[in-house]
C-alpha cells in the first residue's frame, strides 16, 4: 500500500501552502523508503500518522493594551525509540502540516544517527520581528502553559529552531520549572550554559553541515567555491566553519538581499556588517544578486539553510552547483531531487547533514539528566564520532542499493524505528 501523497505538479503545487508542500514531501520519502524496505500497510500507516498532535490558541497581549490571538502547535510524531524530541518555531507561516513534516523528518534524523529520540515539533504562526521583548516572552510563556502537559525531560525536550533562541529556552525551562516547583534544566535543549546549556549547541548544527560537506567533497576542499542561501542561525556558522576548512565562500544572502563575490567573501566582516545593518544587503565588499541566481550560481557546494522547498522543479535544471549540503529541513522538493539526481548532483540530505544540532541536544540532555558538564572538545569529539559513522552508513547503504544518499538516509532511519516497532509489539 502507497501513502497517499496528494499531487504536487505544477498545476497544483502553486495551490498548497507551503507546509503542505513539505508535508507532502515528506510522505513521499517515507512511501519511498518503505517500498525499499517492504513495510506491510499498518506499519506504513502507523510510521506516517503523529502520535501526539496538539493546536492551542495563543493570547498575546500587546504593550499598547489590544489582545491578539495567534495559533500554536506541537506535534510527537513518533515516541518508539525514546523521548520526543524537535524544536520550536515562530514564524508567520508555521502551520499544523509544516510542523507534522518536520516532526516526521526529526523522527528519521534521530534514528539515523543512532540517538534514543523519537521526532517532534512545535510552532506559533507569529512573527518575532513584529514583537517587543516583553510580548515575545508573554507569547513563550502563554504557549509553553498550554502544551505543558506534553512536554518533560523523559517526554519531548523541545529546541531551538527559526525565530528562537536561548533566550526563548531560558524562558519556556522557567516556565516549565515553576509549574514542577523545583529547576528542571532537561525539559529543553539550547538553552545558556548558565542555566545548563552545553558547550557547543549554539552552533553545532552549523559544524554538522560543514562535517558533512567535507564527507561529500572529493579530495581537499582547499579553494571550493561555497554558496550559502540563508546568512542566519545555520547558515551564517556553516559559512564561517567551510572557510575555516579552506574553502571560498563566495555567495550569501538573507531575507534583505543577496550578495557575491567571486574572490571570496570575508564571512567575519559580512557577519559584522549583518550585525549592524540587520543584513546582507548592501554589503560594501561584494555585488548585489537575487535570490534565485545564488541558488543557481556555479560553485562546488551550494547550501539552502533557511526553509523548506527552495529548490524545486523550475529551478532545480538551472542548478550547477556538484554538490548540495541541506542545512535547512526539506529545501529540496522530490521533483526537485528527481531532476538533481539525473544531472548526477550530490545531495546530502536534511536528516543527515543538518542533525549536528539534534546530537548536541542530546548530549546537552545527557549531562543534564547526570548534573555533570563536559568541555568544548569532549563535544566536538562526541559530535564528529556520530556524524562521521553515520555519514559512512548512508553512504555505503547508498553504494550497496544503488540509490541517492536521501533514500539511503531514510532507508536506515525509517528501517531503525520500524525495527523498534516490531521489537514492541503492539499494545493491546
Amino acid at each position: 500500500m502507497s501513502i497517499t501523497v496528494p499531487s504536487t505538479t505544477p498545476a497544483t503545487t502553486s495551490l498548497l501552502s507551503p507546509g503542505r508542500q513539505a508535508l507532502d514531501s515528506a510522505l513521499f520519502q517515507l512511501d519511498q523508503a518503505a517500498d525499499r524496505l517492504g513495510l506491510d500497510d499498518g506499519l506504513r500507516t502507523m510510521l506516517a500518522t503523529p502520535r501526539r498532535s496538539l493546536t492551542v490558541a495563543v493570547p498575546v497581549r500587546r504593550e499598547d493594551g489590544r489582545m491578539d490571538v495567534v495559533q500554536g502547535f506541537r506535534v510527537q510524531h513518533n515516541i518508539t525509540r525514546g523521548p520526543a524530541k524537535g524544536g520550536i518555531r515562530f514564524h508567520p507561516s508555521t502551520d499544523i502540516h509544516e510542523v507534522t513534516a518536520l516532526a516526521m523528518w526529526m523522527t528519521w534524523k534521530c534514528a539515523l544517527v543512532g540517538i534514543p529520540y523519537g521526532g517532534a515539533k512545535g510552532g506559533v504562526s507569529v512573527d518575532p520581528a513584529s514583537l517587543t521583548t516583553r510580548e515575545l516572552e508573554r507569547v513563550t510563556r502563554r504557549y509553553v502553559n498550554e502544551i505543558l502537559p506534553i512536554i518533560g525531560p523523559e517526554r519531548d525536550i523541545p529546541a531551538p529552531d527559526v525565530g528562537t533562541d536561548e533566550q526563548t529556552m531560558a524562558w519556556i525551562m522557567d516556565t516549565y520549572s515553576v509549574n514542577t516547583g523545583y529547576p528542571v534544566p532537561g525539559v529543553v535543549t539550547g538553552k545558556p550554559t548558565t542555566l545548563g546549556g552545553s558547550l557547543g549547541r549554539a552552533g553545532a548544527t552549523s559544524r554538522g553541515v560543514q562535517l558533512a560537506a567535507l564527507k561529500a567533497l572529493p579530495g581537499s576542499p582547499e579553494g571550493r567555491t561555497v554558496a550559502v542561501q540563508g546568512f542566519g542561525k545555520v547558515g551564517a556558522l556553516a559559512a564561517r566553519y567551510l572557510a575555516d576548512a579552506g574553502c571560498r565562500v563566495v555567495a550569501v544572502s538573507d531575507v534583505t538581499g543577496a550578495v557575491v563575490n567571486r574572490s571570496g567573501l570575508d564571512v567575519d566582516d559580512l557577519r559584522a556588517w549583518v550585525a549592524e545593518t540587520g543584513g546582507v544587503y548592501g554589503y560594501r565588499r561584494a555585488d548585489a544578486l537575487s535570490h534565485a541566481e545564488l541558488l543557481e550560481l556555479d560553485v562546488d557546494v551550494l547550501v539552502p539553510a533557511a526553509l523548506e522547498g527552495v529548490i524545486t522543479e523550475e529551478n532545480a535544471p538551472r542548478i550547477r552547483a556538484r554538490l548540495i549540503v541541506e542545512g535547512a529541513n526539506g529545501p529540496t522538493t522530490p521533483e526537485a531531487d528527481r531532476i538533481l539526481a539525473d544531472a548526477g548532483t550530490t545531495v546530502v540530505p536534511d536528516i543527515l547533514a543538518n542533525a549536528g544540532g539534534v546530537i548536541v541536544s542530546y548530549l546537552e540532555w545527557v549531562q543534564n539528566l547526570q548534573a555533570c558538564s563536559w568541555n568544548a572538545n569532549e563535544v566536538e569529539v562526541r559530535l564528529r564520532d556520530l556524524m562521521e559513522s553515520s555519514f559512512d552508513a548512508v553512504a555505503a547503504t547508498s553504494a550497496e542499493r544503488g540509490v541517492t544518499l536521501r533514500q539511503a538516509a531514510h532507508i536506515i532511519g525509517v528501517g531503525r524505528v520500524a525495527e523498534a516497532h516490531r521489537m514492541r509489539g503492539l499494545y493491546p
